[in-house]
């Protein structure tokens, strides 16, 4: 698995490499002052304290320079740490009595005091000393090891992430165009069929039903392909649509949309609402010998969109046909499960005298 680490450009790097390594020597220092107070309570002289925090820091800094600084330089290609560990450990090795003889010359020039001559060291405290700061150092060079790992490893699984959602939306939004795709001919092909029925019979009806289906076309085409569209068009495209299903049922038909001022601009998936209208015209009032009327309203409660399509035709004698076909009432409630989850949902339910009621609920969203 590639992770931006290992992708970074070679210029960049230098920069990133030296503040890594800025922030383990700031980490070095304060640890190596901590480890002064211990030394100083372990002997219980107080006295020592500021003294055996200067040598400590000092000691623990120049180590993180050698260590750290050979770790970035010659291991901070993923490709190389496979084999890093055996010279690591030689250099923590080989650091320890050197970090610890320059730590205390250093600290000695800090505090004004003499240092010490390399001819006498080391002595047999000393030694002692060297092989504390061996095990601090190792100690040390494990946590950086450690806490760079586990960096990469969140780094990594936060890309794997990414990439998960990249491909998920990638499915629903193919998902969606598939639905999308199963709602646009099913309308046309049984208006064309109708069309084609009328042309032998009516021509006038036939050219009026023509006329308004270029109206829905020019109505529709236009977003159609978009993702989600603003209320006001949806509702300018069910009014050709139910212009156009007029001209086909006469006078057995008659229709009301009513959209407040305030909702126009909300935002919905495109052609969400024209499966629930076709449906409340196709199982609803067609069979029905007298028709009757449909009505599609928009109201807003607290941060919910409710949208309902009320009809007057033969209620839900028919429901398991209004259920079915694979368009209409399913359609809608997949791309509805698809896009918001438990946020959105559709309840079908009697309308007294006679009649439908689906009720849309979905987040109110606005453009």
């Amino acid at each position: 698995m590639t992770s931006l680490i290992d992708t970074m450009p070679p210029r960049p790097a230098l920069p990133q490499r030296l503040h890594r390594f800025l922030r383990d020597l700031r980490l070095a220092a304060f640890y190596s002052a901590l480890t002064g107070v211990l030394i100083t309570l372990v002997e219980g002289n107080p006295q020592i304290l500021s003294s055996q925090m200067i040598y400590s820091t000092c000691i623990g800094s120049i180590a993180a320079v050698i260590v750290d600084g050979a770790r970035l330089a010659l291991w901070d290609d993923p490709s190389r740490r496979r084999h890093m560990w055996p010279p690591f450990i030689a250099i923590i090795v080989l650091a320890a009595p050197v970090a610890h003889y320059c730590g205390i010359v250093l600290g000695a020039l800090l505090q004004g005091d003499t240092p010490p001559s390399l001819a006498n060291y080391p002595n047999p405290r000393q030694i002692s000393m060297i092989l504390f700061s061996m095990l601090c150092i190792a100690a040390f060079s494990l946590v950086i090891v450690s806490r760079e790992r586990l960096e990469r490893i969140k780094l990594e699984r936060g890309e794997a992430l990414l990439r998960a959602e990249a491909v998920e939306r990638q499915a629903l939004q193919a998902q969606l165009r598939l639905l999308q795709a199963q709602i646009e001919p099913h309308m046309l092909f049984n208006t064309l069929a109708n069309l084609q029925g009328l042309i032998a019979i009516d021509p006038q009806q036939a050219s009026r039903m023509l006329d308004q289906l270029i109206q829905y076309l020019r109505a529709t085409l236009s977003v159609s392909r978009m993702e989600t569209t603003t209320l006001d068009h949806e509702f300018a495209a069910l009014e050709a649509y139910l212009g156009l299903m007029a001209v086909r049922m006469g006078a057995r038909l008659s229709y009301r949309c009513s959209l407040p001022e305030a909702l126009r601009g909300a935002r919905l998936p495109t052609m969400l609402l024209q499966p629930l209208v076709e449906n409340a015209i196709v199982h609803g009032l067609e069979p029905k010998i007298d028709g009757g009327m449909v009505r599609i309203e928009a109201a807003q409660h607290d941060d919910k969109l409710e949208i309902t399509v009320c009809d007057t035709g033969l209620g839900l004698t028919g429901a398991g046909a209004r259920e079915g076909g694979g368009v209409g009432l399913s359609t809608t409630r997949e791309r509805l499960q698809v896009l918001y989850g438990e946020r959105a949902g559709i309840d079908l339910q009697p309308s007294p005298p006679q009649g439908t009621l689906a009720r849309l609920t979905l987040p109110l969203e606005f453009a």
